[in-house]
């Protein structure tokens, strides 16, 4: 998987990530405020993009099917507890108004995360996670195509 594969690197190298994989609600509001893209996913674009002090680099990525349709996106911030930061805050936010999934690394302990309709699965590793996108991409009508870059 391409997503994994970048994950599982950026959480090695404690590399931040934010990255929203769309399901069947769009989260075109995100979209307005990024830069549009329009890229075939792929581990080494997530990584040039979450690479720090790049331009592209703060706000979030969004993946619709097998592309990344923006990045520098700023999404809705709620409450986490306080042990959490920016990004768990954004990826709670907008699994909250839409049916995304988000996938996040931390940046100061490379703990990988997985976000779904605001609740949090924590401390996974590459494997749980490509399994647990497949399970959850599965129930989706985009699903089929963003199952075979999960699959990879």
């Amino acid at each position: 998987s391409e997503i994994v594969k970048a994950v599982e690197i950026m959480s090695l190298k404690k590399i931040g990530a934010l990255i929203v994989i769309e399901r069947n609600t769009k989260v075109s509001e995100v979209l307005k405020e990024g830069v549009n893209l329009s890229a075939k996913v792929s581990s080494e674009l997530i990584q040039n993009i979450f690479m720090p002090r790049t331009p592209l680099h703060d706000g979030a990525i969004v993946i619709d099917k097998s592309e990344i349709l923006a990045a520098k996106c700023i999404l809705p911030l709620v409450s986490v507890p306080k042990n959490l930061g920016t990004r768990h805050r954004a990826a709670v936010g907008i699994t909250e108004i839409s049916d995304a999934l988000v996938v996040v690394v931390s940046e100061e302990t490379g703990i990988i995360s997985l976000v779904e309709n605001g609740k949090l699965i924590r401390e996974l590793t590459g494997d749980t996670l490509k399994d647990l996108l497949l399970a959850k991409l599965d129930r989706t009508k985009s699903g089929v195509n963003l199952k075979n870059i999960v699959k990879k």
